[in-house]
């Protein structure tokens, strides 16, 4: 377990003050979602990793095969040292609170670090994600905050697949709220103002060890 797991980017906060993690999407890298989780957030430590894939030289946090066809294996690999990443982090840093926004491809290795280790986090927000398997979890998303983000003509994400990942969260008994756009797969202002309303409703509790 290392905080330099991945080539990564912090914004330093203020100290024992919340931890923010940021995922890109694809063709992204350590510096695209910072800024954005600063001015979400402010005061908290900003935490951006680089997708450790390369995928005809854009990064990703997982191999695939094709559009929406995922490389099940490699996601496995990628979630597994993306929740020690984290952890590794959450332990140095010992932050009142953890929480994690990702876009698309990074949105989709949140989801899946939430559904191996739901205790790493105490809120998060998933824009466009896309979820195409039944999800596994493992451990409880009870209470579990979650905002999702989405547009309703998203060629990339479903709004059908988005749909269906709300219905899933909710039967495991997560906090989901979901924000909606007429666009597609780009992030608009609306899902910027629900973002930020969401983490700044966010319980501040305090975090004890590794473990989460």
């Amino acid at each position: 377990m290392s905080i330099d797991g991945y080539i990564h980017k912090v914004l330093p906060g203020k100290p024992g003050g919340p931890l923010l993690f940021v995922f890109h999407g694809t063709g992204g890298d350590e510096n695209q979602l910072p800024s954005l989780g600063h001015d979400l957030v402010p005061g908290a430590t900003i935490v951006s990793p680089r997708g450790d894939v390369s995928e005809f030289g854009a990064a990703r946090f997982f191999r695939r095969t094709g559009e929406g066809v995922y490389d099940l294996a490699d996601l496995a690999r990628a979630t597994a040292k993306m929740a020690d990443f984290v952890a590794a982090h959450v332990a140095a840093a010992k932050p009142s609170a953890v929480y994690g926004l990702g876009y698309s491809n990074g949105a989709n290795i949140l989801a899946s670090t939430v559904f191996a280790r739901p205790q790493l986090f105490d809120a998060l927000v998933l824009m466009h994600p896309l979820i195409p398997f039944e999800p596994r979890i493992d451990g409880s998303l009870a209470g579990k905050r979650i905002l999702l983000t989405a547009g309703r003509h998203d060629p990339i994400c479903p709004p059908d697949l988005t749909a269906r990942l709300d219905a899933y969260l909710r039967a495991a008994n997560a906090d989901v709220t979901v924000e909606w756009h007429e666009g597609g797969h780009e992030v608009r202002p609306n899902e910027i103002a629900a973002a930020r309303t969401f983490l700044s409703a966010a319980p501040v509790e305090s975090v004890e060890g590794v473990d989460r």
